[in-house]
């Protein structure tokens, strides 16, 4: 088993304010702890969980323990790079999929998907749903 963990578990784990906050913490202790397999995450989703981070909370702490999180769970929690193929797949992807409501990050994240053949994603966004095994 393999597992893509998508910013909204980084943000939600280190926003106490978040609705989502218990869950997140139990997720990505799951994660720590190898019950889901080999986990993943990307350095565009390393981007977005840092800037959200601190777009929703307004504090440089939140954003910088939430960048802290996900360098700190190296080598439990992998961090891929989206180099020019993943871009391009990505790419290819946001445009076909543009009723869906999927960011341009959340397309890397399939086409990262798709590359290593990751078979779940760990997301509270529903926008993958029918797309991938989502566990939330």
């Amino acid at each position: 088993m393999s597992v893509f963990v998508n910013t909204c578990l980084f943000v939600a784990a280190r926003n106490k304010r978040d609705v989502n906050h218990r869950r997140a913490v139990e997720l990505l202790k799951a994660v720590l702890e190898g019950e889901y397999g080999q986990a993943y995450t990307s350095d565009y989703v390393f981007d977005e969980a840092v800037t959200v981070a601190l777009r929703r909370t307004r504090r440089m702490d939140v954003a910088i323990m939430t960048g802290r999180l996900i360098l700190a769970s190296h080598p439990r929690i992998m961090l891929l790079n989206v180099d020019y193929e993943l871009f391009n797949m990505a790419w290819e992807k946001f445009q076909r999929l543009a009723g869906r409501g999927l960011s341009f990050t959340d397309c890397t994240t399939l086409a990262i998907m798709e590359r290593y053949g990751i078979e779940y994603i760990m997301s509270f966004d529903h926008h993958f749903d029918g797309l991938v095994k989502r566990i939330y």
